[in-house]
């Protein structure tokens, strides 16, 4: 998967109870937040689905171990975002706190009750499952077809595009390192490195400190993404970063 933008629930009618309005997110909200520090997990590959989890604060990454300890992330999670929804038996994945983070966790059973109580509900959550597999597409394309300047390109636009990304205009905050991109984008960290070198000599962007990047030519990063659908001749139509 890539990373999501489950914040975007809209607001929906629900079908039971006194109940007027309500949005996927809101399922969420009578549970306390935890607190998860950095590097510690949320849930384990293997485990069963006992929980659904939302990110209220932070960034979570999802992870899985293969052959001789290889790790690989699937994803990464931001505030808003909901962990494992698409699951129905165990976790496929480790869910590790990048930074510190907040959550907060209902029972996948409730969450699943309550959605089929509501076609809005019920919509919703189509919805974001739709949403999910867009996302696993893209991932699926950029891991198989794109070279390793397209993929760290696709990775800061898609990033930059969030709004809550950017301290600054056009300074962009990477929460993970470069161990944890090199393993999203099936990279070595020695190759992340060095792209990024390479896209700062060419004044597109430019690292500031161990966690910012300024982005110097937005246009020209989405092309670079290899994505003809991210921009036109003239001007980006699908990246702001002003």
């Amino acid at each position: 998967m890539l990373m999501q933008g489950n914040a975007a629930f809209q607001k929906t009618e629900a079908a039971s109870g006194s109940r007027s309005v309500q949005t996927l997110s809101s399922l969420f909200h009578m549970s306390a937040c935890e607190t998860v520090d950095a590097g510690k997990a949320i849930c384990w590959e293997g485990d069963a689905v006992k929980h659904l989890f939302q990110v209220v604060e932070g960034v979570v990454r999802l992870h899985r171990i293969i052959g001789e300890g290889r790790r690989v992330i699937t994803g990464f999670h931001f505030p808003g975002d909901v962990v494992g929804t698409f699951l129905e038996g165990d976790f496929l994945f480790t869910a590790e706190a990048v930074t510190n983070c907040k959550i907060r966790r209902v029972p996948r059973k409730h969450f699943h009750d309550e959605v089929a109580r509501s076609d809005a509900l019920h919509a919703a959550y189509i919805s974001l499952l739709c949403r999910e597999t867009a996302a696993a597409h893209d991932q699926m394309v950029l891991l198989s077809k794109k070279n390793a300047e397209e993929r760290l390109c696709s990775f800061i636009v898609k990033l930059a595009a969030r709004p809550d990304a950017r301290s600054q205009p056009n300074l962009l905050r990477l929460p993970m390192n470069r161990q944890d991109i090199a393993d999203y984008l099936g990279l070595t960290i020695e190759t992340v490195s060095r792209t990024i070198s390479k896209l700062a000599s060419r004044n597109i962007v430019v690292p500031e400190g161990r966690h910012d990047l300024r982005i110097v030519n937005a246009l020209r990063l989405a092309q670079l993404a290899g994505n003809a659908d991210d921009f036109s001749a003239k001007t980006c139509h699908r990246v702001n970063f002003h």
